[in-house]
């Protein structure tokens, strides 16, 4: 293996680590942390059920995702991530995903899918610079009154 391959190794698992922060930090609640997650010219896309909504940029993402889901219980998995590289410092990827987002009182719901994502690295580490979340099942599942402990 050369100094290359070994690079776009080391590379793809930081990648890895960025999106598993990002999970973490969705459902931990850990908006700030998440923020710094995003390039600066992030934008982001939600289609799930015929719908579509779009965010232009990382805070009025981050925004929404606080007063949506600030008081629901999440659950998000992605996995089998498939990364390759444009060049030295952009890269794109797909990763089927699971999440459960119980809004309590609201809604609760579990969806099948994938992130389709576009990376950069800007001398700061890997960085997400696109997000577009697809899901192609959502089931709604009987909502509760109150968050169980």
């Amino acid at each position: 293996m050369n100094e290359d391959e070994v690079g776009k190794l080391l590379a793809i698992e930081e990648i890895k680590k960025l999106k598993a922060r990002y999970f973490r930090y969705f459902d931990t609640k850990q908006w700030e942390d998440c923020r710094q997650l995003f390039t600066l010219d992030a934008w982001y896309v939600f289609e799930s059920s015929g719908s579509r909504t779009e965010f232009d940029s990382r805070d009025s993402f981050i925004e929404n995702a606080k007063t949506r889901l600030g008081d629901a219980i999440t659950v998000h998995h992605g996995f089998m991530p498939e990364i390759e590289f444009d060049d030295a410092t952009h890269a794109h990827g797909i990763w089927a995903m699971f999440d459960y987002v119980d809004i309590p009182g609201q809604s609760c719901q579990q969806g099948f899918g994938h992130y389709e994502e576009t990376y950069r690295d800007e001398g700061q580490g890997w960085r997400i610079a696109s997000l577009r979340l697809s899901r192609l099942r959502n089931d709604v599942l009987p909502t509760r009154p109150e968050r169980l402990s």
